[in-house]
């Protein structure tokens, strides 16, 4: 019985020790994805282009709101000195060029928000390509996302070279 033991003991050890020298052997790297895609010059880039695509219709939202607040304005100087009916015409406008920023700033946003997502999530899927390249060539087992990470040694940190070349394989055009 006890040579069993001493036998299973030592298998133990055999498969720990096996399973220690491979890890030893594993090769791990970081990447952080969202700093990668934000650096590239290709993201730097379009987000150049979306800043003066959707500028003119800012600038006609702060126009609006500007609009708005003369509008406001107008009606807090005109208590007890403006008529019923053109305070009640202020306030009509006031709130038809509330209706209108709103509406405005709505569609703005839902605009943006369904550009950036459609880049985004080509520049992630753009940027997994490079990252596994760059695995394949480097010899990694394995690269993992910064987010998901606690610790790491700022040696294992392939952010720079993941966004060299991802700035390699998708120049900015």
């Amino acid at each position: 019985m006890l040579r069993m033991w001493a036998a299973r003991a030592g298998l133990f050890v055999l498969v720990l020790a096996s399973a220690v020298s491979a890890q030893a052997q594993l090769k791990v790297g970081i990447v952080d994805m969202r700093r990668a895609i934000l650096e590239s010059a290709e993201i730097k880039k379009i987000s150049a282009e979306m800043e003066a695509k959707y500028k003119p219709r800012q600038d006609e939202g702060q126009r609006m709101a500007k609009q708005l607040q003369d509008i406001q304005t107008q009606i807090q100087n005109g208590q007890g000195k403006l008529s019923q009916s053109a305070l009640t015409e202020l306030q009509t406008q006031g709130q038809r060029r509330q209706r209108d920023l709103q509406r405005l700033s709505d569609d703005l946003q839902a605009d943006i928000d369904r550009d950036r997502q459609d880049i985004l999530s080509k520049a992630q899927a753009n940027m997994q390509a490079v990252v596994k390249k760059i695995a394949e060539d480097k010899g990694y087992d394995l690269i993992v996302d910064v987010t998901s990470t606690l610790y790491y040694k700022t040696a294992l940190d392939l952010t720079n070279d993941a966004i060299t070349a991802y700035n390699a394989a998708h120049p900015a055009k």
